[in-house]
């Protein structure tokens, strides 16, 4: 096999049939997918199922703590599981420029590989197309995911009652801010990885704990405002959160100050947003924390009757703000 990707990859002849099978299938192997056909056939109980599909592009592809393959398992992944769902197939597709490397590609097939065992899923389907060189930037990727309702009622902002309690399960802004870093060439004291990892076990675990659960987000672009302020739209209750409660990791922070960035604005790969009754909220907590991925857990606000359709922060000072969603763009190409 040549050492880069050629325009004859994407022909659908012998070159194409090469590339997947000691690219992908050999790293994704499993029955489903081994059938080689034009479609997937998979088992998949009679129940409720949730189904997703996004694409990734960010910019650079390899970056502190992920890359953009560990990125396209762990954001479809991710999706499904604050849908309240267990991830159980995938499918992906890749547009890759001509003359992009072979060992970066295959380093990718192992992150995605990688990620997906330790999501529990298999990724059954797939396609590979080549444009040519300057038609895109290196690698794209579009992951598609279904799964089966882990929940009894499916979660909803409409489910949200004043004086649920809102909790996250770690630092904000890491995702965004290694992306910027890594882009850029920044240096700061302490490197600042992302926090780009599958919530699956996490979300599943919560909501055995706490099956009155009421709504899950994970807090991807837009960033934790973006989630809060989307719960509230057009309902009848506000929100309400405490700055000094917010996880946010000492490097991170700095970089956002130095760069002039709203961390609540930042974009994660790693990080769920949960409201959950009040009198439910410390064992949710608690779960949280139990968890690898919710060490750093935390209670950091709740849902309120005043203002209804508005978050509120409560600054470390005691003044209080508006947090709007966000507009344009501060960081693109970050997923």
């Amino acid at each position: 096999m040549p050492n880069t990707i050629l325009l004859s990859h994407g022909s659908g002849g012998e070159q194409s049939r090469s590339l997947v099978r000691e690219i992908f299938a050999k790293r994704f192997s499993n029955p489903a997918l081994n059938a080689m056909g034009d479609s997937a056939i998979v088992e998949i109980p009679r129940s409720l199922l949730a189904f997703t599909t996004d694409s990734y592009v960010v910019k650079p592809l390899f970056f502190p703590g992920g890359d953009i393959g560990k990125l396209a398992v762990c954001g479809t992944v991710n999706d499904l599981a604050v849908a309240g769902a267990r991830p159980a197939y995938l499918t992906a597709a890749f547009v890759i420029e001509e003359g992009f490397e072979m060992s970066l590609l295959e380093r990718v097939a192992d992150s995605m590989a990688a990620t997906a065992r330790e999501a529990g899923v298999s990724i059954v389907a797939g396609d590979t197309k080549v444009v040519e060189r300057g038609g895109l930037d290196g690698l794209f990727i579009t992951t598609s995911g279904i799964g089966e309702l882990f929940v009894s009622r499916p979660l909803n902002p409409a489910r949200i009652e004043p004086g649920d309690a809102i909790i996250v399960n770690g630092a904000v802004a890491d995702h965004g801010m290694a992306i910027m870093s890594a882009r850029e060439g920044l240096s700061f004291t302490a490197e600042i990885e992302s926090d780009c990892a599958p919530l699956a076990s996490l979300a599943e675990s919560l909501a055995a704990a706490v099956p009155d659960v009421r709504f899950m987000r994970d807090a991807t672009r837009g960033g934790l405002a973006a989630v809060l302020n989307e719960a509230v739209e057009d309902r009848s209750f506000g929100v309400e959160i405490e700055e000094g409660t917010i996880p946010l990791n000492e490097s991170t922070a700095a970089a956002c100050e130095l760069l002039g960035l709203d961390p609540l604005s930042v974009a994660n790969e790693g990080k769920l947003v949960a409201f959950v009754p009040e009198k439910q909220a410390e064992l949710a907590l608690a779960t949280m924390q139990g968890h690898r991925l919710g060490r750093k857990a935390a209670i950091i606000g709740r849902a309120t009757a005043d203002e209804a359709g508005r978050v509120t922060l409560i600054t470390s000072v005691g003044t209080r703000r508006l947090v709007a969603m966000p507009s344009g763009s501060q960081l693109p190409r970050i997923c």
